[in-house]
C-alpha cells in the first residue's frame, strides 16, 4: 500500500513539474473537427491536445440540453477545483449575442461550458480509455487528467479562446 502511494505521488509531481515548465497561453484554439486543443503564445503553438467535445458536436451550441459545444470567441474566465470533473475552467458562453438568439426563440442558451478532465467518480481505467476515444459530454472540452493539469497551469484567468468547426 506504502509503495502505491509513493508510486502515485511520484508520478503526481512529475505531471506538475512538467506542467510547470509551460509557458502562459496567451490564446487557446478550439479545432472541434480535428478534436485538438491548442495552447499559443506569441502565435506560435507550444502544446496541443485530442479532445472529447458534446455528444452533438457538429454546430455552434444554441439552446441548453443540445449537447452541443459552442462556437466563436469567447473568455477562459474562472476555474473549479470542485467540479465533478477532473478541474475545470469556465468558458464564457453564452455571450450577448448567444443570449439574443435563445431569447428570441424562447429557450435557454444554456451555459457552464467549461474544458475538463474525467469524471472524479470514474476510477476504472476501462472507462477512461472509453471516455478518450468518443464525444461523450454535455458540451464541454474534456482532455486527460494529467492535460488538464498543463493546461490549468498554462491558463490565466481572461485568456481569449476561439472555437472553430
Amino acid at each position: 500500500m506504502i509503495k502505491t502511494i509513493f508510486a502515485f505521488l511520484l508520478i503526481s509531481l512529475s505531471f506538475t513539474a512538467k506542467a510547470m515548465e509551460l509557458p502562459k497561453a496567451d490564446r487557446v484554439l478550439v479545432k472541434k473537427s480535428e478534436r485538438k486543443l491548442v495552447l499559443l503564445k506569441d502565435g506560435k503553438i507550444f502544446r496541443d491536445y485530442d479532445i472529447a467535445l458534446g455528444d452533438s458536436p457538429m454546430g455552434h451550441k444554441q439552446f441548453e440540453g443540445d449537447e452541443r459545444t459552442p462556437e466563436g470567441r469567447y473568455t477562459l474566465d474562472w476555474r473549479n477545483l470542485n467540479s465533478k470533473f477532473y478541474r475545470s475552467i469556465h468558458i464564457s458562453y453564452p455571450n450577448s449575442e448567444d443570449q439574443q438568439f435563445a431569447n428570441a426563440k424562447g429557450r435557454s442558451p444554456g451555459g457552464m461550458i467549461m474544458i475538463h478532465g474525467q469524471p472524479n467518480k470514474s476510477t476504472d481505467s476501462v472507462s477512461a480509455w472509453v471516455l478518450d476515444q468518443m464525444d461523450w459530454t454535455d458540451g464541454c472540452i474534456a482532455v486527460k487528467n494529467n492535460e488538464m493539469d498543463e493546461i490549468w497551469a498554462a491558463i490565466d484567468n481572461g485568456t481569449p479562446i476561439e472555437i472553430y468547426p
